[in-house]
């Protein structure tokens, strides 16, 4: 099965809105699998300083690119406004 990374950036000033959706978004990854999509490695962008989460980056498994932007789209961080840009590239894994 194809791989694919999807790097999701925040939206500006979006922390307070991150944090109020997370639960939701953490439940939501955990079921991932029940979707078609199987999350491989996932976790918060932050800043330089490691103080700030600023987005947030997955290595998923998954049939097809329509399987894995459904995933994306329906993820409440993207349906709470809190990603701003989204971009889904497949992945070629060599090594790990």
């Amino acid at each position: 099965m194809p791989l694919f990374a999807i790097h999701a950036l925040d939206k500006p000033d979006a922390l307070a809105l991150r944090l109020e959706h997370y639960g939701a978004h953490r439940s939501y990854v955990e079921a991932a699998e029940r979707g078609g999509v199987r999350v491989l490695i996932s976790g918060p962008l932050q800043t330089d300083d490691g103080e700030s989460m600023v987005g947030s980056l997955f290595i998923v498994e998954a049939e097809d690119r329509e399987a894995v932007n459904s995933f994306t789209k329906d993820d409440p961080f993207q349906v709470f406004g809190v990603w701003g840009d989204v971009a889904v590239t497949r992945f070629h894994k060599r090594k790990g």
